[in-house]
């Protein structure tokens, strides 16, 4: 997320463009409208505000008017979240596995799901699929009175 810049966001068609890295493949993600409503109003608003005059491509600006490093990411993330969910470890990679196992989950093809994740191999992809037997052990992980 902190190397996504302003130019990687396509407000006509609604879309983000997420860069490819070494264990991942680029790819273009569709936003839905209220993700296009969010972006236009940090981009519009927010963000000016944070850049006092400045110049900068980065899509995340903190604070003090600098680009979000990944390490300023998972903080905000994990202050932000970690008492809506006070039993889990919530990180950025957490919420990214929980995604691409929600969309396995509901019966997405592995190859839309590959794509979506940017995963180079199918076998990534399809290490987020979950047997009934493991949807168990987890429920019974987060709910058993003995743990």
């Amino acid at each position: 997320m902190a190397a996504i810049s302003v130019t990687d966001i396509n407000m006509e068609v609604g879309s983000i463009y997420i860069k490819s890295t070494h264990t991942t493949n680029s790819r273009m993600l569709s936003l839905k409208a209220g993700q296009i409503l969010l972006l236009y109003t940090w981009l519009q608003q927010v963000r000016p505000q944070l850049l006092k005059g400045a110049d900068s491509d980065v899509l995340l600006i903190g604070h003090r008017g600098k680009p979000m490093s990944a390490d300023d990411i998972v903080k905000h993330v994990i202050r932000s979240y970690k008492h809506v969910y006070p039993e889990r470890a919530v990180t950025a990679q957490a919420i990214r596995g929980s995604v691409i196992a929600n969309l396995l989950q509901q019966g997405y093809d592995i190859s839309v799901v590959q794509q979506f994740a940017g995963h180079k191999y199918p076998s990534s992809t399809e290490r987020y699929k979950q047997s009934g037997v493991e949807v168990l052990k987890a429920a019974i992980e987060q709910y058993h009175p003995m743990k």
